[in-house]
């Protein structure tokens, strides 16, 4: 006799509703080449925003914020109707003035016409105010209050339409939220850890990863692909480099790799909310929350991006946070270990520095196999000969 296939529900999307804003050709067309519609020029950080919002990935957002859930968000994390919401999704305008007494505008993207916004505000950026209290700094070395710092002074807010991208790049990891819901519900996984990444995963991630997976059906990895600093790893290696990972060094079928593309804020504790926000909107039960989790420099304090989290209750968010100290080799244990879990002294502990570790791949040496997976490592001396 057959067994009765279990009914998988799945957690909710934050505010409840996954708000897809995808639209066709179509929607857009009517709109193209006529003298009193606008346009506005996506940028590399706005047009990630825009495909989040079109996919639901930012779900309960509908479009770019307008000016009071704008001040909300810095002062309070949380939209004016109390949803928690930690990072200002706005979108930046050379000249206000075009846009007044206007219903719609164009979106664009390197001449492209990409979606429309239905126009509900225009008002002026508090960049000083918005980079002290969402990246406590007005530092421009911090890459987003650089770019902030850059970007016209003027925003305008509104309900978007979005054309689904062609997916041509990375076509196989590029799933929406509503396509993996529907993945994880095949695989009948009823929990799912998210992991974050920007970076190649070394030895301290994998066994963050592996630690989770044994509390959770299904882990589901993560890494973004919009726009990052200029000296990060590009996307297109990073991925090789998770592959060869899955293939070698996990259960296939318990691990799910899919692209983000998210652009990356760099915003520590507050980013550290929006991530797990964001992965709750694929379908993440879990979400693991690093030792500096979205750090960049020497903005954030070690685990601010954990303690953030006590902020808000756990059903406000909705989504489990799981906090890791920072791991590395020990030679005592021969093992991966972490402070909560390992005796002994610094002396024993194998753990290298980024700096450290890009001189020795351009130079064509392996870090030690404690600390990078050989692997992974010839993938990464091979971007940097190329390089």
């Amino acid at each position: 006799m057959e067994s009765k296939e279990t009914d998988i529900s799945l957690i909710l999307p934050h505010g409840g509703v996954l708000k897809n804003r995808f639209c066709e050709r179509e929607k857009i067309a009517e709109f193209l080449g006529k003298p009193d519609v606008p346009e506005i020029n996506l940028d590399d950080w706005t047009v990630c925003d825009a495909e989040m919002i079109g996919c639901g990935g930012f779900s309960p957002l509908e479009g770019f914020m307008d000016e009071k859930n704008y001040l909300s968000v810095i002062n309070s994390m949380r939209l004016t109707d109390g949803t928690v919401w930690s990072m200002p999704v706005v979108l930046p305008v050379e000249d206000p003035s075009i846009f007044k007494n206007k219903e719609k505008a164009i979106l664009v993207y390197k001449k492209r016409p990409l979606g429309i916004i239905e126009i509900s505000d225009i008002f002026k950026r508090r960049k000083e105010e918005e980079c002290m209290k969402v990246f406590k700094t007005t530092d421009p070395s911090h890459p987003a209050v650089r770019y902030i710092k850059e970007c016209p002074d003027y925003l305008v807010g509104g309900n978007i339409y979005f054309l689904k991208p062609e997916r041509r790049k990375f076509r196989k990891y590029y799933l929406y939220p509503d396509e993996t819901r529907e993945e994880f519900k095949k695989r009948k996984w009823k929990t799912v850890v998210g992991f974050q990444t920007r970076n190649p995963i070394h030895r301290a991630h994998e066994y963050i990863q592996k630690c989770a997976l044994e509390i959770c059906d299904g882990l589901f990895i993560h890494p973004i692909i919009g726009r990052t600093k200029s000296d990060d790893i590009p996307a297109e290696v990073r991925m090789k480099c998770y592959e060869v990972l899955i293939k070698n060094y996990f259960p296939r079928d318990r691990v799910m790799l899919c692209v983000n593309p998210s652009a990356m804020r760099y915003g520590g504790p507050r980013e550290a909310i929006l991530h797990a926000i964001v992965r709750k909107n694929y379908g993440c039960t879990h979400f693991i929350v690093g030792r500096d989790h979205a750090g960049v420099g020497n903005f954030y304090g070690p685990y601010d991006a954990q303690r953030i989290f006590e902020e808000f209750k756990e059903s406000e968010i909705g989504i489990k946070p799981l906090f890791f100290e920072n791991s590395f080799y020990c030679k005592k244990c021969a093992s991966m270990a972490t402070e909560k879990t390992c005796p002994h002294g610094e002396k024993f502990r194998i753990s290298i520095s980024g700096t450290k570790t890009r001189e020795l791949l351009s130079k064509g040496k392996l870090p030690p196999p404690e600390f990078t997976r050989r692997e992974i490592a010839e993938v990464l001396i091979g971007f940097y000969r190329e390089k």
